[in-house]
């Protein structure tokens, strides 16, 4: 069933794997089909898995070590049923004319399951302080791999890694970004944790059903040939910048007086939201805290969601499903204009999303395929990309002894400029960022009192 192991990285690791298995779906749900992926999924086969997880408080006694670790694996494996796909494999296909394609095949092979244990690491060493402590990165299995690796080294698509800490339980996700998106990977931790928390069966579930069916244009080939004569040849490797990270939370009442703040900067006609306030506030004072040039070139690329805005694209599409938008303006701009105009640049970019735009995209990129590398995204320091939403329900996966206590990311795709926004510990329409930066900027970010004025914890 699975292996034992010892330390992973040596004796100085505070982060020791008990054991790893490979869970598989109830076999009266595996499927033993081709998925064959969208130009949204391929382009992103170049960057790392999605690393998200969360922490929670340790069960009752009782509940805890290998008795703990089997229910979840059990629940994670009924979770499976229903997502059959995440236990499938990338298999890369040879056609005519030196050309590959990349397929997701529902094999049900398994998604990975690893026990590990710090007994070292207390819940306060992860949340007590805005900084991020390293540790947090080996709580999460599959560090910078390449959605491209799944494929040439056969590797799951998924895999989960439950932590038990001194006081407390990590349980962190790693999925391959060409699989899903950040709806896919947040509507499987909702099922997993609503079966671990009441063992309902899985026609009970209250997550959307999914919708495994990908999105193709009328024009684009299925499946889609890339014009390399083998996969290896689309990855790129880039050296890792030195950043650093720190979590900051916002109140809805401090968020509010951003959005009213830049409503009120802005013409009538423009409705700010509270998310587009918040990200320009970030965006405002990592350029000061960079000491760029006022005439410096600086960007915000943000994530447009096309659920509920495309046409044949449900609520319950597992495949990728968003658009980036880009608003750019010199650093000069933003900070003399203000938070309304700065916030306005970004209310333009997800305004500028066209549904023709988007098709005429998806069938040309079929001809003339590009990828998104990490390492692009710094921009000799100057830009900042935010991913992940508000609107993900992070802090109802109660697996049955509690809501979580705190939301945290992995390394993957980890550059300068990278800002994770989450839903807020007290909900609401309170929000957290997730910001990683270089870590001279950062410690000036922590002394900007501008900023950290609108921070609440």
């Amino acid at each position: 069933m699975g292996s034992k192991e010892q330390m992973v990285t040596g004796a100085a690791d505070p982060v020791q794997i008990v054991s790893r298995r490979m869970i598989k779906p109830p076999s009266d749900s595996e499927e033993a089909v081709n998925i064959h992926l969208t130009p949204w999924d391929l382009r992103l086969i170049t960057v790392d898995y999605i690393q998200k997880g969360i922490l929670l408080l340790k069960p009752p006694a009782g509940g805890v070590g290998e008795r703990l670790v089997n229910t979840l694996a059990s629940s994670f494996g009924r979770a499976l049923g229903k997502f059959y796909p995440f236990a499938g494999r990338l298999v890369v296909e040879h056609h005519d004319g030196a050309t590959v394609a990349v397929v997701l095949q529902c094999t049900g092979e398994g998604a990975e399951f690893i026990h590990a244990v710090a007994p070292g690491v207390a819940v306060a060493d992860i949340v007590g302080s805005i900084h991020i402590p390293s540790v947090v990165w080996s709580l999460f299995p599959l560090n910078h791999v390449l959605g491209a690796d799944a494929a040439t080294e056969s590797l799951p698509v998924l895999s989960a890694q439950v932590t038990e800490l001194a006081d407390g339980v990590f349980i962190g996700m790693s999925m391959n970004h060409s699989v899903g998106d950040g709806t896919a990977f947040w509507e499987f931790f909702k099922t997993w944790s609503e079966i671990n928390r009441g063992g309902v069966d899985l026609r009970e579930v209250s997550t959307l059903a999914p919708v495994h069916q990908r999105f193709f244009v009328d024009t684009s080939p299925v499946p889609i040939c890339l014009p390399f004569s083998k996969l290896e040849d689309v990855v790129r490797r880039f050296e890792r910048p030195m950043v650093q990270e720190c979590f900051f939370t916002f109140s809805a009442a401090n968020i509010q007086k951003l959005k009213a703040r830049a409503n009120s900067e802005t013409a009538a006609t423009v409705a700010i939201s509270s998310l587009q306030a918040l990200l320009a506030h970030v965006w405002r004072a990592v350029s000061r805290a960079r000491r760029l040039p006022q005439g410096q070139e600086t960007s915000h690329s943000l994530l447009i969601g096309c659920r509920g805005r495309v046409k044949g694209i449900p609520q319950g599409y597992m495949g990728n499903a968003v658009v980036f938008g880009k608003a750019s303006s010199t650093v000069g701009e933003i900070l003399h204009k203000g938070l309304g105009w700065t916030a306005w640049q970004l209310n333009r970019a997800v305004a500028s999303f066209d549904e023709a735009a988007m098709a005429d995209w998806l069938d040309r990129w079929t001809r003339e395929p590009d990828f998104v590398y990490a390492g692009g995204k710094s921009f000799g320091g100057a830009a900042v990309a935010t991913g992940s939403s508000p609107r993900f329900d992070v802090f109802g996966n109660n697996f049955g002894w509690g809501k979580p206590v705190a939301v945290r990311s992995g390394s993957g795709n980890k550059m300068d400029g990278k800002v994770t926004v989450f839903e807020g510990g007290e909900r609401g329409g309170s929000m957290s960022l997730e910001v990683c930066i270089a870590p001279d900027a950062l410690q000036r970010l922590v002394a900007d009192e501008e900023f950290m004025n609108a921070v609440s914890l």
